[in-house]
């Protein structure tokens, strides 16, 4: 059975992404899944973003645009794509954001359960992690990952049961109340975790304080009005998790601290051998543990390992 689903995107100013996003749904790998439209909603774009929605649309028939002259928040845009959405499953995904090639396919299947209502892809930033910011948005969004798979916290690309019309304008957290309408309604919120999405974290302290403040902020506005807590605000679950994740640098850092003196004693050995016994180790001493090499070890999954070397 194909599962049929509205695909709808919300853009605003993304002239750097959203070609590459149309891209990327056109050429989706789907199997058990029909995208039967690719509705973009455009608000308030003062860039290209908007030509270079019209021109794919030339490409595919199954692209609309829908443009809002006036920006008036993703809630707006999105019950615009609610409004047009003709499937009873639909996928609703940020302009700034790119699906992996089999991530529709992954996030979609899970609706052939009919107590399925809500799913959500797993978010992977872009960001080099090399500096503190960037290394902030991975941790953080590692750590959601390990919470989703207890309780789904879902967002960025996420797909659903169209069992309501429109979303409250006031609401800012659209994902966490789609997730409260779903719960509401008797049906499971499913994390798909092979349903991949890439982002970009922010890239500046002021960008991450600023994303942070504001998420915050809409979710208690779906506690005191709406009377929905999501699992990120369960302040005991994060902690254990960040203690789990502490607990795995602590042992990176004691380990990179052995194999360091470890490196030194081999390197002070070696020193030995060769200015004071003066043996260079042309026929070498076997280090026999490294000589059994089965499949299960391969480091690619399904290739057999090269025959071992002396060592």
């Amino acid at each position: 059975m194909t599962i049929r689903c509205s695909l709808g995107i919300t853009a605003y100013n993304e002239e750097a992404n959203i070609g590459k996003l149309l891209a990327a749904t056109l050429a989706q790998q789907l199997h058990h899944v029909a995208i039967t439209e690719i509705i973009v909603v455009a608000s308030g774009c003062t860039d290209h973003t908007v030509a270079i929605i019209q021109e794919y649309a030339t490409k595919d028939p199954r692209i609309r645009l829908i443009v809002q002259d006036q920006r008036e928040g993703k809630t707006s845009a999105i019950n615009r794509f609610l409004q047009a959405a003709q499937e009873d499953i639909c996928v609703l995904q940020s302009g700034d954001t790119l699906p992996r090639a089999d991530s529709i396919e992954n996030l979609v299947k899970p609706f052939a359960n009919p107590k399925i209502g809500m799913t959500g892809a797993q978010k992977i930033p872009v960001n080099v992690p090399e500096h503190i910011v960037g290394y902030m948005s991975h941790l953080r969004l590692q750590m959601e990952h390990q919470l989703c798979l207890e309780i789904p916290r879902l967002g960025e690309l996420i797909a659903f049961r169209k069992v309501f019309t429109q979303l409250p304008p006031d609401v800012a957290m659209d994902e966490a109340f789609v997730e409260a309408l779903v719960i509401r309604r008797g049906l499971e919120v499913h994390y798909a975790p092979d349903a991949v999405v890439y982002n970009m974290g922010p890239e500046t302290l002021g960008d991450f304080i600023l994303q942070r403040r504001r998420n915050y902020a809409g979710h208690l506005h779906l506690v005191h009005k709406y009377g929905y807590r999501v699992s990120s605000l369960e302040t005991g679950r994060v902690l254990r998790i960040a203690i789990e994740e502490a607990g795995k640098a602590l042992r990176l850092l004691w380990t990179l601290f052995a194999l360091a003196l470890i490196e030194a004693c081999a390197r002070a050995l070696g020193t030995y051998d060769y200015y004071v016994r003066g043996r260079k180790h042309v026929i070498w001493d076997m280090a026999w543990t490294t000589k059994r090499v089965t499949n299960s070890k391969s480091p690619i999954p399904g290739h057999a390992p090269n025959v071992p070397s002396e060592k």
